[in-house]
C-alpha cells in the first residue's frame, strides 16, 4: 500500500506528536470542504444503547482529545468517535516527548496525561458541531478522565463537574479510570472507589439533560480476571449501559518484536497495539459470560484488520473501536474496516 511505505520510509522518522499534530491541520483543512467524506463507506446500521450507529467501527478516545476534527474523522469512513479524555480542568498533561512508537510492532507507546483543553471549552466545541447538519445526529461519544491535580478525595467532584458540562453533547459518556498515566487514577477501578464515582455521574447526567444518556465504564486490560468479573457485576448492579475493554497495558510482553533497549528506551506509559488483541479478547469473552445480554460491549485492543474486527463481534462485542492502526495503515482504513463489517 501506498500510504504504509510513506510511513516507514518518511512518515515513522517525523516525531510522533507532530505528526499527530499535522494531521488534524489536514483533517481539518478536508473538513471545510463542502460534502468531503471518503467514498465506498460500509453501512450497516445497528442500535446499541438505544443509539442507531451507522456501523459497528468506531474511532477510540485518544485520538481527538478535544473534539477539534470530529466531523472530518466521520468523513473517513468511522461509525462513531470518541472524543476525550477530557477533564473537568484544562491541562497541559506530561512533559514531552510522550508518544513513542513502537515500529516492528505497530504499537505506540504514550504517557501523554490527559492533556485537554478542559471540560468547558470541549463542551463548546461539541455544541458548535451539533448546530450543524452533519454534527446533529452523529454518534459522538464522550470520554472524561481526572484532573492530575485533584487529589483522590475530590475524583468524584472532579468528574461530576466534567459530566455537566458535557452530558448534552454526548451520545454516550465514558468514565475512564484505566489511564496508567495519571497518578493513582487506576485505584478507581476497585469496586468500592467506583460504585460511589459511577452513582455520581450517572446522577449528574441525568440532571443536565432531559435525555437519558448512556452511561460507559473504561477497564484496564492488566485487571486481575476476578477483578474483571467484579467491574461486570457492579455495571449490571448500578445500571450501567455498557463497558469499553480495554484501555492501553502497562505491561511489556516478551513477544514484542522491537529491542528490548527500544522500548525501555521509550519508558512508562500505556501500550498500545497489536500486542494487545489476544488480552482484550478474553477480557471481552470473560464480560460476555458475565453480563450475558444485559450490558452492551465495545471492543477496542489490538484491532488491525477487517478479520479482527469481525472476530469480536463474533465474540461478543456490540461495538468495535480502533485507534493505533490509524497511525500504521492511514486514512482509507476506516473505510476498509466499516466495508469488511458491512
Amino acid at each position: 500500500m501506498l500510504y504504509r511505505a510513506l510511513f516507514d520510509h518518511a512518515l515513522s522518522r517525523v516525531d510522533p506528536e507532530v505528526a499527530h499534530e499535522r494531521s488534524f491541520q489536514v483533517l481539518r483543512f478536508a473538513g471545510q470542504v463542502p460534502g468531503w467524506r471518503l467514498p465506498g463507506v460500509g453501512h450497516a446500521p445497528r442500535t446499541v444503547m438505544g443509539i442507531e450507529f451507522p456501523h459497528a467501527f468506531g474511532l477510540a478516545a485518544g485520538f481527538d482529545k478535544d473534539a477539534r476534527a470530529v466531523l472530518p474523522l466521520l468523513a473517513l469512513g468511522f461509525g462513531h468517535i470518541e472524543v476525550g479524555t477530557v477533564t473537568a480542568r484544562p491541562q497541559p498533561g506530561n512533559p514531552r516527548p510522550r508518544l513513542f512508537r513502537l515500529v516492528a510492532d505497530r504499537a505506540i507507546v504514550n504517557r501523554m496525561g490527559f492533556n485537554n483543553d478542559g471540560a468547558e471549552i470541549v463542551a463548546g466545541r461539541l455544541a458548535a458541531i451539533r448546530r450543524t447538519g452533519r454534527g446533529r445526529d452523529a454518534v459522538i461519544g464522550v470520554n472524561i478522565g481526572k484532573t492530575k491535580a485533584v487529589p483522590p478525595s475530590g475524583a468524584v467532584a472532579d468528574y461530576v463537574a466534567s459530566t455537566r458540562h458535557l452530558a448534552t453533547y454526548a451520545s454516550y459518556l465514558v468514565v475512564n479510570v484505566s489511564s496508567p498515566n495519571t497518578p493513582g487514577l487506576r485505584d478507581l477501578q476497585a469496586t468500592e472507589e467506583l460504585a460511589p464515582l459511577l452513582t455520581a455521574v450517572r446522577a449528574a447526567a441525568d440532571a443536565s439533560t432531559t435525555r437519558r444518556v448512556p452511561l460507559l465504564v473504561k477497564i484496564a486490560p492488566d485487571l486481575a480476571d476476578t477483578d474483571v468479573e467484579a467491574v461486570a457485576d457492579l455495571a449490571v448492579e448500578l445500571g450501567l449501559d455498557g463497558i469499553i475493554a480495554t484501555n492501553t497495558t502497562i505491561e511489556r510482553p516478551e513477544s514484542l518484536q522491537t529491542p528490548r533497549a527500544a522500548v525501555a528506551a521509550a519508558g512508562a506509559g500505556g501500550l498500545s497495539g497489536p500486542v494487545l488483541a489476544q488480552r482484550s479478547t478474553d477480557v471481552l469473552r470473560a464480560l460476555r459470560a458475565r453480563v450475558e445480554d444485559r450490558l452492551a460491549l465495545v471492543s477496542v485492543g489490538g484491532v488491525v484488520s477487517g478479520a479482527d474486527a469481525r472476530s469480536r463481534l463474533d465474540a461478543g462485542a456490540d461495538l468495535v473501536q480502533g485507534y493505533t492502526a490509524l497511525v500504521y495503515e492511514g486514512p482509507m482504513w476506516p473505510r476498509r474496516i466499516s466495508r469488511a463489517i458491512a
